[in-house]
């Protein structure tokens, strides 16, 4: 349980959910983890749960001067990063007035969206790259979404801001291989993991357990995947084992995104 040995680790939106998962697994696997995320109270809950291998800081990732300032304190506490996971993102839903169908969608819910899924993974990379560059074989994982490969008439914000984050990795990982940088950069597409960002469709009570039996058959694994299962991709991203890889989009979805749709009917 030492894939992470002595590497330091960035991970923003840590407080719950996939992001949490990931600092876990990866104090679990030999990294000192950086939790970050604009929750203080629960990311130092969850750092504060990981002992010493673990240390939480206030990031809102859409404003530059915090990323600034984070850059300054790990550069000045631990004179490297090697892994950074730019994992923080919202739906808007929660966040944001609406609506967000593309016919009468709210400009400033856009902007708001976009901002923090895109802007926020923009200046991750923009910074992680600075301080990464020096250090040997170091890794930026961008969690994107099956939402940015597929169309979602419903959450247009959502859906463009995580398909931009999937072309923006691939436009990272070529800039640092033609610099001669030892910085990967690959994304993550999670599809149908139950996390707490749900909540805000699913409702509550039996319309809540029927929202979930209804996504749970539009998956061909037949259930919704769990945080650690990105996580543990997360791992194999951020680890030497994969060392060869880049630029890569890595699906975490059940097979939605196989086309099952089309499949032939068993009958």
């Amino acid at each position: 349980m030492a894939r992470l040995k002595g590497k330091v680790a960035l991970i923003t939106g840590a407080a719950r959910g996939i992001g949490q998962a990931i600092a876990e697994l990866f104090a679990l696997e030999g990294a000192l983890v950086i939790v970050s995320d604009i929750n203080d109270a629960a990311g130092e809950h969850v750092a504060h749960s990981m002992g010493d291998a673990a240390r939480y800081i206030h990031l809102d990732v859409s404003k530059e001067s915090e990323w600034e300032n984070a850059f300054a304190l790990i550069e000045t506490t631990y004179g490297k990063l090697d892994i950074l996971v730019n994992n923080a993102g919202i739906t808007g839903f929660l966040e944001s007035t609406g609506p967000h169908d593309p016919e009468n969608l709210d400009l400033d819910s856009w902007h708001a969206v976009h901002k923090t899924n895109l802007d926020g993974v923009a200046l991750g990379c923009k910074y992680g790259i600075k301080l990464m560059k020096h250090s040997e074989n170091t890794s930026i994982v961008n969690i994107s979404s099956r939402s940015g490969i597929v169309g979602i008439p419903g959450a247009v914000a959502y859906a463009s801001s995580k398909a931009a984050v999937r072309n923006h990795t691939k436009s990272v990982a070529l800039y640092c291989a033609d610099q001669g940088y030892s910085v990967r950069c690959n994304s993550i597409h999670p599809g149908a993991i139950y996390t707490p960002m749900w909540d805000a469709m699913l409702g509550e009570g039996e319309q809540r357990e029927t929202v979930l039996k209804e996504v749970s058959l539009g998956v061909p694994m037949g259930r919704m995947g769990e945080p650690s299962d990105v996580a543990y991709a997360a791992l194999y991203l951020a680890s030497d084992e994969s060392k060869y890889v880049t630029g890569i989009e890595l699906n975490i979805d059940g097979g939605i995104l196989a086309g099952s749709s089309a499949a032939p009917s068993k009958k």
